[in-house]
């Protein structure tokens, strides 16, 4: 089938307390691990592509692969465009093919956001592709872009229904507490569950989007540091939250520092432990396999969306 927008996705997770993982791909063998993942439990997906993948691994490379995944599975697939800047670079990604777009003017004043948000959704509703929003502000890096946790800022329930109201947005990013990045909390992992209900409630059937929600599990940190990796302490969003954010308004979830700790930690062990290895597919391989290991997890037991496609 061919590439889809979210919305029938989105509406089929709300009406069933599930959530639709959107993992982000930056070359061939991050991708097939996911896709590989997701048509084996037969659950909906969602591929993101971020600003620095565009750069890194170009458009058309990445467009080719989105579409050697529709044509390879049955299941539902969308190639969404995360953190898009401003309108240039969401015209580029629908021009180029992209059924779903995130314009993110959370950087933004309130009415300059409503401004950027509603001119991306006048342009992508016109060519029958969704578009999600950003209010609030997540502490943490995003492809380089360091925000301070001193500059994070909650999302205002009143700001967020009058938001999608003004903007007609099909889906809204908020902030209650997750971050990006593999250091997401200093003490103790909480997230404003309380905030998230009333905004549920302000907004009834309106799809919720989380970022910053891998849960860096310890296993592959540990691996990762086994095998000469620098990166003590690192933690994430406890899957027990993203299990309980899903029953509630959340329809999709992003989860991109899962997939790299995957990837880094199976190749660096390949590395140590088969040095006379100069073959990629030799490592390569194996941190594929890695990556539908995470994914299989998160579809089965954290997004809860495995056999709904």
């Amino acid at each position: 089938m061919p590439l889809v927008s979210t919305r029938e996705m989105f509406n089929k997770a709300y009406a069933g307390g599930y959530a639709v993982g959107a993992f982000n791909v930056n070359n061939m063998e991050i991708l097939q691990g996911i896709v590989d993942a997701a048509s084996a439990q037969k659950a909906p997906l969602i591929l993101q592509v971020s600003a620095g993948a565009r750069k890194y691994a170009r458009h058309e490379y990445l467009m080719k692969l989105a579409e050697a995944a529709v044509e390879t599975s049955t299941i539902p697939i969308a190639l969404h465009l995360d953190h898009g800047e401003d309108f240039a670079v969401c015209k580029s990604c629908i021009d180029g093919g992209f059924k779903s777009v995130m314009i993110d003017g959370s950087r933004f004043a309130f009415a300059e956001n409503v401004r950027v948000t509603k001119e991306v959704v006048a342009y992508a509703h016109e060519r029958g592709v969704s578009v999600e929003a950003e209010i609030g502000k997540l502490a943490g890096v995003e492809d380089d872009v360091k925000v301070a946790a001193r500059d994070a800022l909650y999302t205002d329930p009143d700001e967020a229904v009058e938001f999608v109201q003004q903007t007609g947005c099909d889906s809204l990013a908020i902030a209650i507490g997750t971050s990006h990045g593999a250091y997401k909390f200093k003490g103790e992992p909480k997230l404003d569950f309380e905030r998230l209900e009333i905004i549920g409630k302000r907004l009834p059937g309106f799809p919720i989007v989380l970022h910053g929600a891998s849960s860096v599990p310890q296993d592959l940190v540990a691996l990762c540091n086994k095998y000469g990796g620098t990166i003590p302490g690192a933690r994430g969003v406890p899957e027990e939250m993203l299990r309980k954010a899903a029953g509630m308004a959340v329809c999709k979830i992003n989860i991109d520092t899962d997939l790299r700790l995957a990837l880094t930690a199976t190749i660096r062990q390949q590395f140590t432990e088969h040095p006379e290895e100069f073959d990629p597919r030799k490592y390569l391989g194996p941190a594929r396999e890695a990556i539908k290991k995470v994914v299989t997890h998160k579809l089965v037991n954290v997004l809860g969306c495995a056999g709904k496609a």
